[in-house]
C-alpha cells in the first residue's frame, strides 16, 4: 500500500486528476489516496490556500500528486508551488519533452529533459521596496555552493541511471559573475567526476536561440531556477505545448508530482481539458514509487491513443469532440 496525498487544485484540476487516478487505479496499483486541499479553492474554504491539514498529510506521506493551482499576479499571494518546494525542500525539478507523433510540432524526435534548482535563486522571494514611496524595488537571486553541488550531482546521476549521453549547463555567468558564476564553478567540479557523460556550458541566452535553431542538439539541461522555468516552458514549445509536460519535484525524503501547465478556469468543468501532461506526472510518481510496471503500461497507452489522434482533446486534434473523461475512458481501455 502506497499512501499519496492527493490535492486536485483549481480549474480544471478536480477533472484531469479524477482521470489521471482513475487510470492508475486501474493498473492495479495499491495506492491509498488521502484528498487535501489546497489553492484559491482552499482559500475560499479555509481561508487559507495551504492549510495545515494539508502540510500534515504531505508531512506523514512524503509524496503528494497534485493538480494545477491559481496564483493571483502581483497581489502578494505567494505561490502554493514554491512554498511547497522550499518547506519540503524539493530541490530537483525534473521535466522532460519529447514529440508525440499524435501532437503537432514544429520539430520531429525531440527528448531534453530540464532540470531545474527548485529553491534557491529569485524564486527565494526576497524581495521588497527600497523607498517608502514604493517606486524602487528590489530582489535578492540567492545561489549557495550546496545548493549548486546536490542539484548538479541529481542531473549528472539522474543522466547516467537514465543512460544520457550529454549535459548542458545554462548560465549568465558572464553578467552575473557571483551567483551564476558560482553555479558554473560547482558544475565543472561535478562533471569532472563524470567523464562518461559530455559536459557542455551555453549563455542562457545563446541557448534559447539554439533550442529553436537545432533543439536535437540537447539532451539533458541544468540551470538555477528561473532559467529553468523558463527553459522548461520553451522545450514544452517545441513539442506542441504545456498540455504534455509532467513535472517532477524531489527531495531527499519527500517528492510532488504535478502538470505544469495552469488551472485554466475558462475552460472548467466543461470536459475539454487535456489529461496528458497530468497522467504522465502520475507514470513519474510511479516510478518514484517503485511500481515500474504499471508505470510503463500507462505511458504506452497513453502514447497509443494520443498517436491514433482519436480519442484525444480538442487541443490535440482540432476535429476531435471527445473530452476529458472519455480520453481517459481511451487509455484504461489501452491498457
Amino acid at each position: 500500500m502506497h499512501n499519496v496525498t492527493l490535492i486536485k487544485g483549481d480549474g480544471i484540476g478536480p477533472s484531469i486528476m479524477d482521470v489521471a487516478v482513475k487510470i492508475i487505479d486501474a493498473t492495479g496499483v495499491n495506492i491509498n489516496w488521502e484528498e487535501a486541499d489546497a489553492g484559491m479553492a482552499a482559500y475560499e474554504k479555509h481561508g487559507t490556500a495551504l492549510p495545515d491539514e494539508t502540510l500534515a498529510s504531505i508531512d506523514k506521506n512524503r509524496v503528494a500528486f497534485k493538480g494545477p493551482l491559481t496564483t493571483p499576479v502581483g497581489k502578494g499571494f505567494r505561490s502554493i508551488n514554491v512554498a511547497l518546494r522550499q518547506k519540503y525542500d524539493l530541490y530537483a525539478n525534473v521535466r522532460p519533452a519529447r514529440t508525440w507523433k499524435g501532437a503537432q510540432s514544429k520539430f520531429a524526435d525531440i527528448d531534453i529533459v530540464v532540470i531545474r534548482e527548485n529553491t534557491e535563486g529569485l524564486y527565494m522571494g526576497l524581495e521588497h521596496y527600497l523607498t517608502k514611496e514604493k517606486d524602487v524595488a528590489e530582489s535578492l537571486a540567492v545561489i549557495t555552493r550546496k545548493g549548486s553541488e546536490r542539484i548538479l550531482e541529481y542531473a549528472f546521476k539522474y543522466a547516467r541511471e537514465n543512460e544520457r549521453k550529454k549535459i548542458t549547463l545554462c548560465h549568465k555567468a558572464n553578467i552575473l559573475k557571483y551567483t551564476s558564476g558560482l553555479f558554473l564553478d560547482v558544475g565543472r567540479e561535478v562533471a569532472a567526476r563524470y567523464p562518461e557523460i559530455e559536459f557542455d556550458e551555453k549563455i542562457i541566452d545563446a541557448t534559447c536561440m539554439h533550442l529553436v535553431m537545432d533543439p536535437h542538439q540537447f539532451d539533458v539541461i541544468v540551470t538555477t531556477n528561473m532559467f529553468g522555468d523558463i527553459l522548461s516552458d520553451l522545450t514544452a514549445g517545441l513539442v506542441g505545448g504545456l498540455g504534455l509536460i509532467p513535472g517532477a519535484n524531489v527531495g531527499a525524503d519527500a517528492a510532488l508530482f504535478e502538470a505544469v501547465h495552469g488551472s485554466a478556469p475558462d475552460i472548467e468543468g466543461k470536459n475539454l481539458a487535456n489529461p496528458a501532461a497530468v497522467i504522465m506526472a502520475g507514470v513519474m510518481m510511479l516510478n518514484h514509487l517503485g511500481e515500474n510496471t504499471a508505470a510503463k503500461r500507462i505511458q504506452v497507452a497513453l502514447e497509443k491513443v494520443v498517436d491514433a489522434g482519436e480519442c484525444v482533446t480538442p487541443d490535440l486534434n482540432p476535429d476531435s469532440t471527445v473530452g476529458t473523461i472519455e480520453m481517459g475512458e481511451a487509455v484504461i481501455a489501452a491498457l
